[in-house]
């Protein structure tokens, strides 16, 4: 049997799905919102000091620079839903490696997604270890950066410290700037992670606003007019940033 659509029932709403969203009668769009603006600029900026820190470590002559290399890019090759089920596993409260190292030491176990402030902390840790070899693009920009400014800075007496703030930092800033920008938007739209790990737990309080239209749409009573609305304003949110964000670069004399 097949059903077919009544076009005598449908009628245009204008905006009214995106006010419904946005006022809050249906939906969760402002508390999705204000975990999205942690979720994401936390991991940014974790992305951003590890991968910093690590690609400055490898830029150095050290022994098995090579493999330190491509290990530290495994995290990126794994997929991420991979990578989500592994974690999972690992902070998992009865089965999990996290919690039977405790039960050897004696200590109880942990429930590490029973608040949401434990939540949130573990798929931020999660995201990333997931992360951080994206961030580590960097270091091809550390290569660029010729050894004569390292060695004319270090005969003028200048420590590590000012050759790292005079040197490093302002020859990265055009790599930086693009790595800070693709990582946002990456992250801001990071599904796998919050789903697979948490699935927005506790009671929806680490829902992002990708798994807020997720469930919008596949989950209860299905309101695909309601994911599309949480898409298109997605969307919005994403280019109102990166406009904002080269704008602010190019009044910084950077460009994106």
């Amino acid at each position: 049997m097949t059903c077919t659509p009544n076009p005598q029932a449908w009628h245009y709403v204008g905006l009214q799905n995106y006010t419904d969203l946005i006022t809050g009668a249906v939906g969760r769009f402002w508390p999705q919102f204000w975990i999205t603006l942690i979720w994401t600029f936390s991991c940014v900026l974790f992305h951003d000091t590890l991968g910093l820190s690590l690609a400055i470590l490898l830029h150095r002559e050290i022994r098995g620079r090579a493999i330190y290399r491509v290990l530290l890019i495994v995290p990126w090759a794994v997929p991420a839903f991979v990578s989500a089920f592994a974690w999972k596993f690992i902070f998992d409260r009865d089965s999990g490696i996290i919690n039977a190292a405790l039960k050897a030491f004696g200590q109880a176990p942990v429930d590490f997604v029973d608040t949401t402030a434990k939540a949130l902390t573990t798929v931020i840790i999660v995201n990333v270890w997931l992360g951080v070899p994206f961030m580590m693009a960097i270091l091809g920009g550390l290569q660029a950066v010729p050894a004569d400014l390292y060695e004319a800075a270090e005969m003028d007496g200048a420590n590590g410290w000012q050759r790292f703030t005079n040197i490093t930092m302002p020859s990265l800033r055009p790599v930086s700037a693009s790595v800070i920008l693709l990582g946002t938007i990456w992250t801001f739209n990071m599904f796998p992670i919050i789903f697979l790990v948490t699935r927005g737990g506790p009671g929806g309080s680490t829902d992002i606003l990708v798994t807020g239209a997720h469930k919008a749409a596949f989950e209860g009573l299905r309101n695909y007019s309601l994911a599309a609305s949480y898409g298109v304003l997605i969307l919005s949110i994403l280019i109102v940033y990166s406009i904002g964000y080269r704008f602010f670069l190019r009044k910084q004399g950077e460009v994106c």
